[in-house]
């Protein structure tokens, strides 16, 4: 047993499930282990725990294949619990090193849990809980993004009804996840509805709301006049008009929802002492900077060096090797939500910052897809990030670029 794990009293493998957990436990200084099932309830998990520390009076180390989730908010509770989170790509990989034959149960996980984390100790790291504020803005934004995606969802399924049996509001609105458009398709869910409606009932819908909805008014009323219907098959229209108020109706109540979430989210981000350093970045804007600030977090130990933070988000590629071949692609074991967060921010900052837009357009001409050289951006952008978040600096163009035309960086040759 390896000098970091023995201030331990006792070690715990711990397989998760929705309804039990099966555990595989070691005292210290000894080579026995006794497996056991705990149900996943709060006063089972008490009473477990408590039982198990009044025996042994010291600290528990609990490996689990979850760095966040139900069973880890559970355990995370008590002082006395640290847990060593485990990568699911990493345990499926040792357990079919230990069972060529492809054999899984829960038990056997739990032991091969508590196996990595003995001999691995460096790579198996104990979870450092951040502060109620870091660990809130973290949620936050990945619940939001959630909300995001489900909102694209409903707008891709509305154009595609739509587009069965009237297109015209397709022609009309460019926005087609804003509450206008919804509310549009609310008050006229067919053509038929719509061609009876009276100009002035349409002049006021639009008037009500002002801003662009006044400007486009003429024009598109005069859409309306032009237009002809695509179907009068009511078997057709019946059928995709309902469906489209329903979606219309979930775009709207997560329209409400995204807007709750980015006041709270706002509030929460203002308030942290690293925010200045993620909105003194180029395109990062309301949504991006909180991204950005839950990836980085706020513990500087953290990450040690750029090539980590790069790793973590999935942002540098990976070479595999095998005789005369070779082979390079992306990183697959990573955050798909922090690998999303930098891509998107890069793309933005393309039209943001001199420097990212030469790099992209440079890319580009090496013959880049868009996706590629954005990713491309990304990797460099989070040396640059990684150095302000260490030396809890805001972002400086003006500093970079001198920076780089001191380096006679061939970025800003001509």
């Amino acid at each position: 047993m390896t000098n970091s794990l023995d201030k331990f009293s006792v070690l715990i493998g711990l397989d998760w499930a929705s309804k039990k957990h099966d555990v595989c436990i070691q005292k210290s200084n000894t080579a026995t282990r006794q497996f056991k099932v705990i149900k996943h309830s709060p006063e089972d998990i008490d009473d477990w725990l408590c039982s198990l520390h009044n025996e042994v009076k010291g600290p528990i180390a609990i490996a689990v294949e979850l760095s966040s989730g139900p069973i880890v908010y559970a355990l995370q509770k008590y002082s006395y619990v640290t847990v060593f989170p485990i990568h699911a790509a990493t345990l499926a990989r040792y357990r079919q090193a230990m069972f060529p034959s492809g054999a899984k149960d829960d038990p056997s996980d739990a032991e091969l849990a508590l196996d990595l984390m003995l001999k691995y100790p460096e790579k198996i790291k104990p979870l450092k809980p951040s502060s109620d504020a870091s660990r809130t803005l973290n949620l936050l934004v990945e619940q939001r993004r959630v909300l995001v995606e489900d909102k694209r969802r409903a707008v891709n399924r509305l154009i595609n009804a739509l587009k069965q049996y009237y297109p015209l509001p397709l022609a009309m609105f460019s926005h087609r996840g804003s509450d206008l458009f919804c509310e549009f398709l609310l008050t006229w869910p067919t053509f038929k509805q719509l061609k009876r409606a009276r100009e002035k009932t349409i002049r006021a819908f639009f008037s009500k709301r002002g801003g662009n909805a006044v400007a486009n008014t003429d024009k598109r009323i005069k859409a309306i006049n032009d237009a002809m219907a695509l179907t009068e098959d009511s078997s057709v229209i019946e059928p995709y008009s309902l469906l489209s108020v329903s979606l219309c109706n979930q775009i709207i109540l997560l329209n409400k929802s995204i807007k709750a979430y980015d006041v709270k989210i706002d509030g929460l981000f203002n308030q942290m002492p690293d925010a200045d350093i993620f909105t003194s970045l180029p395109g990062t804007g309301p949504c991006l900077a909180p991204r950005l600030l839950a990836a980085f977090g706020e513990d500087r130990s953290r990450f040690s060096s750029a090539q980590e933070i790069q790793n973590y988000a999935g942002l540098s590629p990976v070479t595999e090797r095998s005789g005369n071949k070779e082979w390079i692609h992306w990183r697959w074991q990573c955050s798909t939500f922090i690998r999303q967060t930098f891509v998107e921010w890069s793309a933005k900052s393309v039209h943001q910052s001199y420097w990212a837009g030469l790099y992209y357009e440079k890319q580009r001409a090496k013959g880049k897809a868009h996706q590629a050289a954005v990713r491309a951006l990304a990797f460099k952008w989070a040396r640059v990030v990684f150095k302000c978040w260490q030396t809890k600096t805001p972002y400086s163009e003006a500093r970079y670029l001198k920076a780089l035309k001191e380096r006679n960086s061939s970025l800003l040759s001509t």
